[in-house]
């Protein structure tokens, strides 16, 4: 087998097992992936602050309940 066939079937392998397992994460995604350390799902939209209208990221409001610092 010469170099140029063995490297293309390395690439091809590659590139298939790492198509495999972008799949695997996005179809079964690991409890990290659904959500912060602070229960807040990820992607979750911003809310708006009641007394200035500004929009507030659902995170840190919930570290300011859970009295965390920033």
């Amino acid at each position: 087998m010469s170099g140029a066939v063995q490297m293309r079937l390395f690439a091809g392998l590659v590139a298939a097992l790492s198509a495999a397992a972008l799949v695997y994460v996005f179809a079964f995604p690991p409890p990290s992936m659904r959500a912060s350390r602070d229960g807040v799902p990820h992607f979750t939209p911003p809310t708006v602050h009641p007394e200035t209208g500004q929009p507030l990221a659902v995170g840190d409001l919930a570290r300011h309940f859970k009295g965390v610092k920033p």
